[in-house]
């Protein structure tokens, strides 16, 4: 049975109880990214990941968004610890920007923990937060919940499933994972293992939908390795290799790619340095050669170096592209040379990754995609994997999470082909309460967006992003005015109107004919009202917003600094 949640009952329940099991996502359900993930039981909470997800053009400049977590912050004294499934950004990004907010324990994987203390370190949080390191195969008891800990196969090292047994039931997060055959990097994921907690009995499996819609398998990185090989070999010029940060096994694939074909490699990007810092601390990537400093680019041939850049979804920062628009310092690239985009277009990204290709063409830059080779495989199950894990694990019931509302579907009706009796789709904010009887759906809770704004988290709905989002598609106008007590004027008001007014003749002429209309206003103002600041404010702002209406077919936000000059009436 698929069933998919309209109502809009609110939650008002503080503390489950103990004969409650209940899951509610404040992130990524029915969205790529903030993956965040509440379970409930016997008076207590428990948050599985803490994702950020990237601004886009939409809105206007931000560049980290994450979840609201007003609802578990007014019940963080009943919240007993963060469980990261792995490192990358949409699963443990937001960690250290809400921490303040929950203060609680925070549980991770030693690679994960080493790229999160960075993070902490960042906002002066280092030694406030404790991180418990966790390991595979680790059972561990957090308030009401059993936790085991199992391994499996993604782009990054060491991520996790996590299975919750209660007295409910048990419940498998799935986190995000894959089946290859032949990992370069930690071990394949062990559906033994999944077999035997499927013989046990799994009350509900709630899994990552990213590839629900893609036939097949995901692949192997040993194929992208094998192709880089051949790819690298036959190059002649400079290469450059952009991929995800996190995706260590990638990076190896590509170290070892330059190290076999006779260059040397060069990192370009703050996240590069600090991943296989974080990596060789824990035992990856100890064996590559040493990397060649990017101020000695341009003293190396072409044809013996393998630059290795960040910013392969087009973030305007990021290395590759300062070295697309030459606002690099030290990498530049000519006709001849080769870009390699060992990754993905997450959704959302294809605008400024078509921008960058477009960049690089227009330099006569080779672009390489896995479009045109077999340069990228995905992290995430596809539905043959999809399948397996339903066949092995064999849930009661089927919770579709990780992707935007296509790919839940999709899930869902993949679920349902294997024969699983409970089928939920969900949103962000949904909660369900679990047993054997099936998922029911028991109310909402508040969700939305926050903003990173300089050091600032402010709501996506608050009054300064509509202004923002406003003043970014029609302007701002602002008017200075000086009147006396009685409110007459004393100079000639300013007006400017940046973005939308400058010194052209017809610029000044229009601006002219606003000023007139205001000067007219203050004349056949009753007395009353030229005294009242509120009114005449008001007053002002309405007639400059008329005026841009009527003569520029513009409504910029309008702001008025009405000055009272005290002891000067005229």
């Amino acid at each position: 049975m698929i069933s998919s949640t309209n109502s809009s009952i609110s939650f008002s329940g503080t503390s489950p109880s103990d004969d409650e099991l209940l899951f509610c996502p404040l992130g990524g359900a029915g969205e790529i990214g903030m993956n965040l993930n509440l379970y409930g039981h016997a008076g207590k909470w428990l948050m599985v990941d803490c994702g950020i997800t990237f601004g886009d053009e939409h809105i206007s400049g931000v560049e980290i968004v994450m979840p609201d977590v007003s609802f578990i912050e007014e019940r963080n004294a009943d919240l007993i610890g963060i469980v990261l499934t792995h490192a990358h950004e949409d699963h443990f990004g937001a960690v250290h920007h809400l921490w303040n907010r929950l203060r609680c324990k925070i549980y991770a994987t030693a690679f994960a923990t080493e790229l999160l203390k960075k993070k902490l370190e960042e906002v002066g949080l280092l030694k406030k937060v404790k991180i418990n390191v966790i390991k595979k195969n680790q059972k561990l008891d957090i308030g009401p919940f059993q936790l085991k800990i199992l391994g499996t196969t993604h782009s990054i090292p060491e991520p996790n499933s996590i299975v919750l047994k209660t007295s409910i039931g048990t419940i498998l997060h799935t986190g995000d994972w894959k089946l290859d055959p032949h990992p370069l990097v930690g071990k394949k994921t062990d559906l033994k293992t999944f077999k035997s907690l499927g013989d046990e009995g799994v009350l509900a499996l709630v899994g990552d939908s990213t590839n629900s819609l893609v036939d097949g398998s995901s692949g192997s990185e040993k194929q992208v390795r094998d192709n880089l090989f051949d790819l690298v070999r036959e190059i002649k010029g400079r290469v450059v290799v952009t991929c995800f940060a996190s995706n260590v096994a990638r990076l190896q694939t590509i170290i070892e790619s330059a190290e076999k074909n006779g260059r040397s490699v060069i990192l370009s990007g703050r996240s590069l340095r600090r991943v296989i810092d974080a990596a060789k601390s824990v035992g990856y990537l100890r064996d590559v050669p040493p990397f060649i400093k990017e101020q000695e680019a341009k003293s190396i041939p072409r044809e013996n170096v393998l630059i290795i850049a960040t910013g392969s979804q087009g973030e305007p920062r990021a290395a590759l592209s300062r070295i697309a628009r030459d606002d690099h310092s030290h990498i530049s690239l000519d006709k001849g040379d080769v870009v390699i985009f060992s990754s993905r277009i997450i959704p959302g990204n294809e605008r400024p990754i078509s921008r960058l290709h477009e960049q690089l063409s227009n330099k006569s830059v080779r672009v390489i995609t896995e479009h045109d080779h077999l340069v990228h495989v995905s992290g995430h199950p596809a539905r043959e994997e999809l399948k397996k894990m339903y066949e092995v694990v064999r849930p009661r019931i089927s919770i579709p999470v990780h992707g935007e509302p296509q790919h839940l579907r999709g899930h869902a009706d993949l679920a349902k082909s294997c024969d699983i009796p409970f089928i939920k789709e969900v949103r962000n904010g949904d909660v369900l309460a679990l047993s054997a009887n099936g998922p029911k759906f028991v109310g909402r809770v508040h969700t939305g967006r926050l903003m990173l704004d300089g050091n600032d988290l402010i709501s996506l709905d608050s009054n300064k992003v509509v202004k923002r989002n406003h003043m970014q598609i029609n302007g701002c106008s602002l008017l200075t005015i000086a009147v006396d007590q009685s409110g007459n004027i004393i100079e000639t008001p300013i007006l400017s109107a940046p973005g939308l007014l400058d010194d052209e003749i017809d610029d000044i002429s229009l601006k002219n004919l606003i000023i007139d209309d205001i000067l007219d206003l203050i004349d056949n103002l009753p007395p009353r009202d030229r005294r009242d600041d509120k009114v005449l404010t008001q007053k002002l702002k309405d007639k400059v917003s008329r005026g841009f209406r009527k003569l520029k077919r513009k409504s910029p936000s309008v702001e008025v600094h009405l000055i009272r000059i005290k002891g000067r009436d005229l």
